[in-house]
């Protein structure tokens, strides 16, 4: 997939402009039918993002550094950052690893796992997914090591139940289709779980999060989010949202964490970075595309901030010959 270089960026919302770039990709899905008594054990996945919701039942979800969660039918749970953890219907009861549990493939992206000692029948959805855009990788880290949302939380409670209800349904029909649906249901899922997160927890009023809120600096991050190719300095970003070179550097700086130049640099080498991963662009056309007079002055920028030259990262991510840069 190509990155453009440009993309339509809202300047009125880069909160839901940001949210606008998440795609997900890599998506597998795991139809649980476990009865008590059960207790799952999932490890460490790294650059992922998994997700499970109840479709019948109730179930723990325990992490190392907080207390058993309970999570009732109609429920969703998000472990943004891959943490390891365990899934069981009561707590002390002893553990499997998932790995260990017998599958049944259905598809290269569903699979149905059924597991337990006979008692009361527990129904859950599970979800593994990665991102493919580099606001991704910059909302994840701001975010909790769990997110629980329950079917009673207002507004979101309704909609989530209706939502739950159609894509439990379509994974235990599996008609033709059903695949394709289910992975559109959970694009949904996550996008508007994230969102409600991003509304309502106090963290979501801090760093990268509340700078994307802020009139000014929000309008700059959009700016740069939406032409990452362009020549943009400090006194153009200042001048575009009205503020002076000196606090738009200085409060840029406090609210993201790095100065405006280096963030901008970052996030069109991050976006180059993804690029030469997963297409198969020339680098000439990605550091044309991304602004850079020569590819040998994009090679030198791209090894000064990943430690890599983009012909060793494509080697390393597609397998593909080709001269280091």
């Amino acid at each position: 997939m190509t990155v453009s270089a440009s993309t339509p960026t809202d300047l009125s919302d880069p909160l839901g402009a940001s949210l606008h770039l998440l795609r997900l990709e890599g998506t597998l899905y795991n139809r649980s039918e476990l009865t008590a008594p059960w207790s799952i054990s999932i490890p460490r996945q790294d650059d992922v993002l998994s997700f499970l919701v109840v479709t019948q039942g109730r179930c723990f979800l325990v992490l190392d550094s907080q207390d058993p969660i309970r999570v009732d039918q109609g429920d969703l749970v998000i472990l943004p950052h891959g943490t390891p953890h365990t899934v069981c219907s009561e707590v002390g009861v002893p553990v499997v690893p998932l790995f260990d549990i017998p599958i049944e493939k259905i598809s290269e992206r569903l699979e149905i796992l059924r597991h337990g000692g006979g008692g009361d029948m527990t129904r859950t959805m599970y979800g593994c997914v990665r991102f493919d855009h580099v606001a991704a990788h910059y909302l994840i880290k701001h975010l909790p090591q769990v997110i629980h949302i329950d079917s009673w939380d207002g507004d979101m409670g309704t909609w989530l139940q209706s939502t739950l209800r159609f894509a439990a349904r379509e994974a235990a029909e599996l008609r033709p289709g059903g695949e394709t649906v289910i992975t559109r249901l959970s694009d949904i899922l996550v996008i508007q779980a994230l969102r409600f997160w991003l509304d309502n927890a106090p963290d979501a009023r801090r760093g990268w999060l509340a700078a994307l809120r802020d009139p000014q600096i929000g309008r700059a991050l959009a700016m740069i989010h939406g032409n990452p190719g362009a020549d943009w300095s400090i006194n153009g970003l200042a001048n575009a949202v009205g503020m002076s070179r000196s606090a738009f550097a200085a409060r840029f700086a406090a609210q993201v964490g790095v100065a405006p130049m280096a963030y901008a640099r970052h996030w069109r080498l991050s976006i180059a970075r993804n690029r030469i991963a997963r297409t198969t662009d020339p680098q000439a056309v990605i550091a044309h595309d991304l602004g850079y007079q020569s590819e040998a002055a994009f090679c030198r920028a791209f090894r000064r901030e990943f430690n890599i030259s983009p012909g060793s990262l494509r080697r390393a991510s597609v397998g593909q010959d080709g001269s280091e840069g």
